[in-house]
């Protein structure tokens, strides 16, 4: 499996904090920025994390911004991009089982580091389910 992150200045540290999980699980990353905490406009970002998911250049996505909501609207503009926005267990597993989120976006300043890593572990591991929610999401696309 191969992960694509990308992060805006306040997402930075989250950003490094989930690399290293990630690499730590033996899953390929890719980090398309920022690399400081320098100012930086969000929707670049994002953006260009959806591009790489879309284009085949990774699996899934990642990205964090202040508070996960502006960087995870910027995501779902590329077409066929759905980015969750995971709050807790339930909504880490629930994007994936039902809603196959190809992305997940974070807010390093509503989640701990801890949160942020168990959110992407639990999508990660969960399967998506299918049946009615394949049709679903297949409206999403139409």
């Amino acid at each position: 499996m191969k992960i694509v992150l990308g992060c805006d200045h306040a997402g930075y540290p989250l950003k490094n904090e989930i690399i290293k999980h990630l690499q730590g699980r033996n899953i390929e990353t890719i980090d398309l920025g920022c690399y400081s905490e320098e100012s930086v406009d969000y929707p670049i970002y994002g953006k260009k994390v959806g591009e790489a998911v879309m284009a085949g250049q990774a699996d899934k996505g990642i990205v964090c911004c202040g508070t996960g909501i502006g960087i995870s609207i910027a995501a779902n503009k590329v077409k066929g991009i759905r980015c969750a926005l995971p709050y807790n267990d339930f909504t880490a597993e629930m994007c994936k089982k039902h809603n196959n989120a190809n992305m997940v976006a974070f807010g390093a300043r509503s989640l701990s580091v801890e949160e942020a890593i168990r959110y992407t572990d639990i999508w990660l591991d969960t399967e998506f389910e299918g049946g009615k929610h394949e049709r679903r999401i297949n409206m999403l696309e139409d």
